[in-house]
């Protein structure tokens, strides 16, 4: 009798109902309840997607981003030039006999010789670009190279000095440097030579970045152009390890990207993972999977604020006030298909993974609270009898 009358209470509840009575406890809704946000589509900017590989294909197109190679060319390994502010030394010879900068030199097996060799003091490179000669006057050195300074001096010293030579040589680069900031060891200004220094080589010369490499970024500045990459892929692909150029800011950056995990998972947790990115067939193994005894495989939801440009809409999206749509993902695990897009699927920053519990198990619980429910007493009278 008392369990005709539980079952009879039990059909009652769940008669006309599309969902579980709100009282049963639970980690979060069930698969039914996120469907319903979508109908009507008028009473709520939240959008609900159901992932299929179109979608997730659209998505990783969406992050796409311009490698450097791309944005700023292979490039060339930096010519010298001199600027305002570089600090030279001038050398001047003198072919024998010397006329304008010679002095006496004894050789044990030719005698004495007159031979001219003069260092004239270091100096900077003013702001009008010019650096001064004795017996030559002002000398344009700015936005040149050493070869074309040496032949100017030498040049204009002709008929003063007898077969002269000359050396320019840089003592302090103050013009051609890349700066270097962010989570490097030492943030410094890196000057350019002839060899060519690349990306990795500024980093190097910062002593390495602070945090592992998976989880750091490199973002380049070059003029208005500024892009970033994950340092893991620019040690991959030597051809994003571009050249540098005078004036670049180059900043490591440690993102510590991470996605929560709720509902009937492995475990609920926050997962942090690399800069480069990582699947949702790779996040959910990292929380081992989902729960079998509680999950439904229709329930995984991924609940993300999405750009209104990440895909193509049949109706254009109402952006929130960041200017972004909340996204509801669903993904349907009972189809075999499904695991091969999980391994297209880009998990993105902040996303929150939910799986709900499957109706059977909603059904336990309000099976277990009514059947406890109508045993207490009997057992109650039980006791009291013995």
């Amino acid at each position: 009798m008392k369990l005709r009358i539980a079952l009879l209470l039990c059909s009652a509840c769940l008669s006309g109902c599309s969902t579980w009575p709100g009282w049963l406890p639970t980690s979060g809704p069930s698969r039914a309840q996120v469907e319903m946000r979508e109908i009507p589509p008028t009473l709520s900017t939240i959008r609900l997607v159901r992932v299929t590989d179109e979608v997730a294909r659209q998505l990783v197109n969406s992050r796409k981003q311009p490698s450097f190679s791309e944005t700023f060319g292979a490039g060339k390994p930096y010519d010298p030039l001199i600027g305002a502010g570089d600090v030279i030394e001038v050398s001047v010879w003198e072919a024998p006999p010397a006329q304008l900068f010679g002095t006496q030199a004894f050789d044990a097996r030719l005698g004495p010789s007159n031979t001219g060799m003069v260092n004239f003091p270091e100096q900077m490179v003013n702001s009008r670009g010019q650096i001064s000669m004795p017996f030559v006057g002002a000398v344009q050195a700015s936005g040149r190279c050493s070869r074309d300074i040496e032949e100017e001096i030498a040049t204009r010293l002709q008929g003063k000095a007898n077969q002269p030579q000359v050396l320019v040589r840089t003592i302090q680069n103050n013009t051609a440097n890349v700066t270097l900031v962010g989570d490097v060891n030492n943030s410094s200004r890196v000057p350019l030579s002839a060899r060519g220094e690349r990306l990795l080589d500024a980093l190097a010369a910062g002593g390495g970045v602070k945090q592992s490499v998976d989880r750091t970024t490199v973002q380049l500045a070059r003029g208005a152009k500024v892009r970033a990459l994950p340092l893991e892929k620019i040690i991959q692909d030597p051809a994003q390890n571009i050249y540098m150029q005078p004036g670049d800011v180059v900043t490591a950056l440690f993102q510590p990207l991470s996605f929560t995990m709720l509902g009937a998972a492995g475990k609920s947790d926050e997962i942090n993972f690399e800069a480069q990115g990582i699947s949702l067939a790779q996040a959910l193994a990292r929380v081992g999977g989902m729960n079998d005894m509680r999950a439904d495989a229709q329930g995984l939801f991924i609940f993300r604020y999405e750009e209104p440009t990440a895909l193509n809409w049949a109706e254009a999206p109402t952006p929130g006030p960041d200017g972004k749509v909340p996204v509801v993902y669903q993904v349907n695990l009972r189809d075999p298909s499904s695991f091969f897009i999980a391994q297209n699927f880009p998990v993105a920053d902040h996303d929150v993974l939910f799986v709900s519990n499957s109706p059977a198990t909603e059904l336990q619980k309000f099976l277990n609270i009514v059947l406890g429910a109508v045993s207490y007493p009997s057992l109650m009278a039980v006791n009291a009898a013995r």
